[in-house]
C-alpha cells in the first residue's frame, strides 16, 4: 500500500543532461474536475514549479466522462512533457475496465508519481439514526434496500467503495449516483440521501461544522485530522480498505529523461513542510514516490479495482 512507498529521487546525472533544455515554455497539467482535491494538488504543485524553473505552468480543467476526457486529450498529447495528466484512480486505474471501450489506452500513460493520498470517509446524513460505524453497520444489514447511498456517478470510487462494502458486510443498499463530488454532498447536507463514501478532504470541514457527520475512516489507520474517528475496519469489517490517491503522468513515449527530471522535481518540492501542510489542510498526506514505486503501485491498484468491478459486474457503455 502508499504506506510501503519508499521515496527516492532520481539522480542520474545522464538523464538530466539530456534533459537539460527542459523546460523551455510552458507546462500544462490537466485535472478534473474543477474546485476538488484532484484540483488543488496540481495547482500547489504547479505554483512550486513555477517558483523552480521559471516558466508557466498552467492548470487546465477537463472534465467529463469519469475524467476519461482529460485524460484522453493527455494521452494523445505530444509526448514532450509539456502535457500532463493530474487524475484520481478512475481514468488510470477504473475506467478501463469498466467501460466497453475507451479511445485511449491508460496503461500507456507514463507514471511520474503519487502526489498524495487521502482515506474515503463513510459520511452519513445529519439526522441518519445510526449514531457509530458498527451501529450503522448493524442498521444496513437489518434494513435491506432501505439505506441509499450517493456517488460521484457509476464507476467512481465512492461507487466502488459501496460496492466492497455491501460485498464485505453482507448489506444491501440503493445506489443513487451523482455528477460528482458537491451535488452528492449538497444531498447528503440536505437529508435527502443516506450515506456518501467520499474522500476526508471533501468532507472533513463539513464534518467538522456540524453539517454532515463522519462515522469511520476507510484506511487502515485513523486520520490523524480525526483521531476519535474508528476506521471501518475496527467497526467490524477487517478486510476493508478504500483510500483515494491523486497520480502525475505524462503522455506514452514521453522521454524517460524528461520523466526523471519531473519525477526528481516534484518528489522534492513534496517533501517541502510548507506543501505538507497545505496537503494536510485538506486531509492529504503527501506522498512522492520513485519512478518503479510509481508504475507497481499503479498497476497493483489496476488489478485490485479491477477485480472488484468484475465480482460487481458494473459495466458502463
Amino acid at each position: 500500500m502508499l504506506a510501503t512507498l519508499i521515496l527516492s529521487v532520481p539522480s542520474s546525472s545522464r538523464a538530466e543532461d539530456s534533459a537539460s533544455g527542459y523546460p523551455a515554455r510552458a507546462i500544462r497539467i490537466i485535472p478534473f474536475p474543477a474546485g476538488g482535491t484532484a484540483d488543488i494538488l496540481p495547482r500547489i504543485v504547479a505554483e512550486k514549479l513555477r517558483e523552480r524553473w521559471k516558466q508557466p505552468v498552467v492548470v487546465e480543467n477537463r472534465s467529463g466522462a469519469g475524467g476519461n476526457i482529460g485524460a484522453e486529450f493527455v494521452a494523445a498529447s505530444p509526448p514532450d512533457g509539456y502535457t500532463l495528466l493530474a487524475s484520481p484512480p478512475g481514468p488510470i486505474v477504473i475506467n478501463e475496465t469498466l467501460y466497453k471501450a475507451l479511445p485511449f489506452r491508460p496503461a500507456d500513460l507514463e507514471p511520474i508519481t503519487v502526489l498524495g493520498s487521502v482515506p474515503n470517509v463513510l459520511t452519513v446524513r445529519p439526522g441518519f439514526p445510526a449514531q457509530t460505524a458498527h451501529s450503522f453497520i448493524e442498521y444496513s444489514k437489518a434494513n435491506p434496500g432501505k439505506v441509499s447511498f450517493a456517488s460521484q456517478g457509476n464507476g467512481s470510487t465512492s461507487h466502488l467503495t459501496a460496492v466492497l462494502f455491501q460485498k464485505l458486510t453482507g448489506s444491501q443498499m440503493v445506489h443513487i449516483p451523482y455528477r460528482g463530488t458537491a451535488p452528492a454532498l449538497q444531498d447528503i447536507m440536505g437529508d435527502n440521501v443516506d450515506m456518501f463514501f467520499d474522500n476526508l478532504g471533501s468532507s472533513l470541514n463539513l464534518h467538522l461544522g456540524g453539517k454532515i457527520r463522519i462515522l469511520a475512516v476507510g484506511g487502515a489507520e485513523r486520520a490523524s485530522s480525526l483521531p476519535d474517528i474508528p476506521t471501518v475496519r475496527e467497526a467490524g469489517v477487517p478486510d476493508f480498505q478504500s483510500v483515494t490517491w491523486f497520480a502525475l503522468l505524462a503522455p506514452h513515449q514521453t522521454p524517460a529523461a524528461i520523466v526523471a527530471r519531473l519525477n526528481t522535481a516534484i518528489t522534492e518540492i513534496l517533501t517541502e513542510p510548507d506543501v505538507r501542510e497545505r496537503f494536510s489542510k485538506i486531509g492529504v498526506q503527501a506522498v512522492g514516490t520513485d519512478l518503479a514505486a510509481t508504475a507497481k503501485f499503479i498497476n497493483d491498484e489496476r488489478s485490485r479495482w479491477g477485480a472488484i468491478i468484475k465480482t460487481a459486474n458494473v459495466v458502463i457503455d
